[in-house]
C-alpha cells in the first residue's frame, strides 16, 4: 500500500485523481461520518433499552424479595393462628407445639422457628406481626442454632477494584426475621412465633427470584440471567458463576458500586465487569428492620450475547456502506475517462518536453474544448521549439561575454576590498594620531600653566609650617592632606608633560630580551597579587631581541597588567602574559585576562586621554594612551581584542629595530599611498583586532 504522504503527491501531480478526489471525496466523508453517527445512535440507544430492561429486572427481584418475606410471615401466621397450635399453647403441651413448629421449620425452609412463651396478662406488643431482614452476630446465631454459626462461615475472596479492607471472614448471618403473635381466645397474648430464614448460601432462594425474572424467552440465546444477595459488599448467596460449578461465593462488588448504593443508598444502573465477565447490571440497597443499609440486592444478566448481536448489525450496515461507495466509484471513474485522456496526454507532452524530447498530442477522440485545447497546445510547442533555437544560438554568443567580464569584475572587487581594508585602518590610526597630537599641544600648555602656582602652594606651605611650628598641631592632619593632594597635581602634571613631549623623557635606547624584561615585570606587580587574589601565567618564547627603553616597556606592561587587573572577577581572575616572535620582523608581546571585557564603542576610544573604564577615583585616564604614544614612538603598535563578558587581548607589536617617527605625519602619508592604490610600507603590518586570536 502507499504511504498516505505519497497519496497526497499523487493527487496534487495528477489531474485524474484531483478529479477523482473531488467526486469521491464528499462521498468518503459524508458516509463515514453518517455511519459513525449511526454506530454511535445504534449502540447508545441498544444500551439504554439494556438498561431499562435491567432496571425493570432490578423491580421485579425487589418485589419478589419482598413477596418471598410476606409468604414466610403467612406462613408463621397460619401456624400461629391455627386452632392445635392455640389449643397445645394453652394446654401446655409442649410435645405438640414442638411437632408442629419443627413440621413448619423443615417444610418452610426456616433457619430457625421457636415459641417464646409470654406470661401474664398482655396485650399484643407493638409492631406485631413484623417481617424484615436483620444481621446476626456469630453469637446470636449460637444462641439460636449452633449450626447456624457454622454455616454463614465464608471466607472473603480478594477482589479486583473492590473496596480496600482488612477482613479476611465473613461470619455474620443475613436473616429474614420473622415475629408472630399467638392470641388467646381471651384476646390475651400467650406467646410469640419467632423464626428466620437465613439468606447466606440460601441457593434456592436466589434461584427462585432468578427463575421468576428470567423466565424462558426473556433473554437471547447465550445470555444468563443472575440474582445475587450481598452481606455489606461480600456475595453470601448468588447464581453468578466463579468458574465451570462454583459460585461466586465470598467475592466483593467493585468500590464504585458499594460507595454509590451503600454510603449513598441509590440505584446503580450500568454495565460492569463482575467476577469474570461484563453483565447489564442494576443495584439496589437492602434496609434492615431498623432503617440501616446492610447489604445489596443485585440483578442483571451477560452482556456479550446483545453486544454481539449490536456488532453483528453495525458491520452489516458497513459492509453495504461500504458496498454502495465501492459501486459509486466505478462508475464515476468510467465516466470520468472521456476528461482523463486529453489531459493525461497533455502531461505526458510536457514531460516528455521536459526531457528535451519531441512529442506532441495529437488527435483526440473527443470533440470538446479539451479538443481543442490539445489542438492549440501542440501549436504553442512549435512555435516555442522555433524561438527556443533563436534563444539558444544568442545565449551562446552572450555566455561567452558575460563569463569575460564576471572574471576582470571579480578581480576589481578583490582589489576594491583589499584597498578598503587597508583605507579603513589606517584612517582610524590617523585619527588616533591627530587626536594625540592635538590633546599634547593643549596639555602641554596646561600643564605649565598648573605646575607655577603648585610650586607657589608647595613654597608658602613650606614657610607656613616653619613659622607656625607647634601651633600648627591643632590642624596638622588638614595640612598634610593639602600637601599631598599639590604632590598629586605634580605627579598628573608629570604625566601631561610625558603625554605632551614623550620625546623629552624618552630614555636610552638598548637591545633587550623580552623575556627577561617579562619576568623582570613580573616582580613590579607582585603587589597587586595581595590586593586582588588572580592566577597570573607566563608563557615565553620569544627568541628575537629588540631595541627599546627598558624602564619605557616595563612601564607600558604595568599599565597594562594594571587595567586587567580591575577588570578581573572577584574570584577565579586569571591574566596571561605570553610573548611570541613575531616572524622575523621583531616580537608580540600578549596581556589576556578573563575580566569584564569591553564593547566595541568602548575598545575604540580605549586609547584617548582621560578615557578610562576603571570605577570613577581609580585612574586617570592617562595610563593607555601614554603607553599607546610610547609604543608608536619606536614604530610598533598596540592593538586590543575583547567581548563583554569574556575578557580582554591586549597585543603589543615591538619591532627589532626602532621607526622614529610621528604617527600623524607617517600615516597622512600611508593614507595618500592608499588612495592613489599604492601598499604602505612605513608602519609595520599586525593583526587587526577582528582577527587578533584571545589568550585564554
Amino acid at each position: 500500500m502507499w504511504p498516505f504522504s505519497a497519496i497526497i503527491r499523487k493527487v496534487r501531480s495528477n489531474v485524474r485523481y484531483k478529479l477523482l478526489a473531488l467526486t469521491l471525496l464528499p462521498v468518503a466523508l459524508v458516509l463515514p461520518i453518517a455511519l459513525a453517527g449511526l454506530t454511535a445512535w445504534g449502540a447508545s440507544f441498544t444500551y439504554e433499552q439494556l438498561y431499562i430492561k435491567v432496571n425493570s429486572d432490578l423491580a421485579v427481584a425487589h418485589d419478589i424479595f419482598e413477596r418471598i418475606q410476606e409468604d414466610h410471615l403467612n406462613k408463621v401466621a397460619r401456624l400461629g393462628e391455627s386452632y392445635p397450635f392455640r389449643n397445645a399453647i394453652a394446654t401446655g403441651d409442649n410435645t405438640t407445639v414442638q411437632t408442629l413448629t419443627a413440621q413448619l421449620k423443615a417444610k418452610g425452609g426456616f433457619g430457625f422457628l421457636r415459641v417464646i412463651p409470654i406470661s401474664g396478662e398482655q396485650s399484643t406488643p407493638a409492631g406485631l406481626p413484623s417481617v424484615g431482614i436483620e444481621i446476626l452476630g456469630p453469637d446470636a446465631l449460637t444462641e439460636l442454632d449452633p449450626t447456624l454459626a457454622e454455616s454463614v462461615r465464608l471466607p472473603i475472596v480478594q477482589t479486583r477494584r473492590a473496596r480496600p479492607t482488612d477482613r479476611r471472614l465473613e461470619d455474620r448471618g443475613m436473616v429474614v426475621r420473622v415475629r408472630q403473635p399467638v392470641i388467646n381466645p381471651d384476646g390475651s397474648l400467650s406467646a410469640i412465633l419467632d423464626g428466620g430464614v437465613l439468606l447466606n448460601n440460601n441457593f434456592t432462594f436466589v434461584d427462585t427470584i432468578r427463575d421468576l425474572v428470567y423466565g424462558p424467552g426473556s433473554l437471547p440465546a447465550g445470555s444468563i440471567g443472575t440474582v445475587t444477595v450481598f452481606l455489606d459488599d461480600v456475595r453470601i448467596s448468588t447464581n453468578v458463576p466463579r468458574r465451570a460449578g462454583e459460585r461466586a461465593l465470598g467475592t466483593r462488588v467493585s468500590e464504585e458500586v458499594s460507595r454509590a448504593v451503600l454510603d449513598e443508598g441509590g440505584n446503580w444502573i450500568d454495565r460492569a465487569f463482575v467476577v469474570n465477565d461484563w453483565y447489564i447490571s442494576a443495584y439496589e440497597p437492602i434496609v434492615d428492620v431498623h432503617g440501616n443499609r446492610v447489604g445489596i440486592l443485585y440483578a442483571g444478566y451477560l452482556e456479550a450475547p446483545y453486544r454481539t448481536a449490536l456488532w453483528q448489525a453495525l458491520g452489516l450496515v458497513l459492509l453495504i456502506v461500504l458496498g454502495l461507495l465501492a459501486l459509486y466509484a466505478v462508475l464515476a471513474i468510467r465516466g470520468a475517462k472521456s476528461i482523463f485522456r486529453p489531459v493525461e496526454k497533455m502531461s505526458q507532452v510536457v514531460r516528455a518536453t521536459r526531457r528535451g524530447q519531441m512529442l506532441r498530442v495529437g488527435e483526440v477522440e473527443s470533440q470538446d474544448e479539451l479538443a481543442e485545447l490539445a489542438h492549440k497546445f501542440d501549436d504553442m510547442l512549435d512555435r516555442l521549439e522555433q524561438h527556443a533555437a533563436q534563444m539558444q544560438r544568442w545565449a551562446e554568443q552572450l555566455e561567452d561575454k558575460v563569463d569575460e567580464r564576471t572574471a576582470e569584475l571579480r578581480q576589481r572587487n578583490d582589489e576594491l576590498q583589499r584597498t578598503i581594508n587597508v583605507l579603513r585602518e589606517t584612517r582610524r590610526k590617523l585619527v588616533t594620531a591627530e587626536k594625540l597630537a592635538a590633546l599634547g599641544e593643549l596639555t602641554a600648555g596646561v600643564a605649565h600653566e598648573i605646575n607655577n602656582p603648585t610650586q607657589v602652594m608647595l613654597g608658602n606651605l613650606d614657610v607656613l609650617m616653619a613659622e607656625l611650628g607647634d601651633r600648627l598641631d591643632p590642624v596638622r592632619a588638614e595640612i598634610d592632606l593639602v600637601v599631598e593632594q599639590v604632590y598629586r597635581i605634580q605627579a598628573i602634571v608629570e604625566k601631561l608633560l610625558k603625554y605632551a613631549r614623550p620625546g623629552d623623557y624618552a630614555g636610552y635606547l638598548t637591545e633587550v630580551d623580552v623575556d627577561q624584561v617579562v619576568q623582570d615585570t613580573v616582580a613590579l606587580i607582585q603587589h597587586m597579587q595581595k590586593r586582588h587574589a588572580f592566577r597570573l601565567d607566563l608563557q615565553l618564547a620569544a627568541s628575537l631581541p629588540v631595541t627599546i627603553n627598558q624602564q619605557e616597556l616595563q612601564q607600558v606592561l604595568v599599565n597594562l597588567v594594571s587595567n586587567a587587573v580591575h577588570a578581573l572577577p572577584d574570584e577565579g581572575g586569571e591574566i596571561v602574559l605570553a610573548a611570541t616572535d613575531w616572524e622575523d620582523r621583531g616580537v608580540c608581546i600578549t596581556v589576556s585576562d578573563n575580566g569584564s571585557g569591553m564593547d566595541e564603542d568602548q575598545c575604540s576610544h580605549i586609547f584617548n586621554p582621560f578615557y578610562s573604564t576603571k570605577r570613577e577615583g581609580e585612574g586617570s585616564g592617562l595610563g593607555l594612551s601614554v603607553s599607546y604614544g610610547l609604543i608608536r614612538r619606536y614604530g610598533g603598535d598596540i592593538t586590543v581584542s575583547s567581548q563583554p563578558g569574556k575578557g580582554s587581548c591586549f597585543k603589543v607589536w615591538l619591532r627589532r629595530e626602532p621607526k622614529m617617527t610621528e604617527d600623524a605625519e607617517t600615516i597622512a602619508e600611508q593614507l595618500h599611498a592608499v588612495e592613489q592604490h599604492e601598499s604602505p610600507t612605513g608602519l609595520p603590518e599586525p593583526p587587526t583586532a577582528e582577527s587578533a586570536r584571545q589568550v585564554r
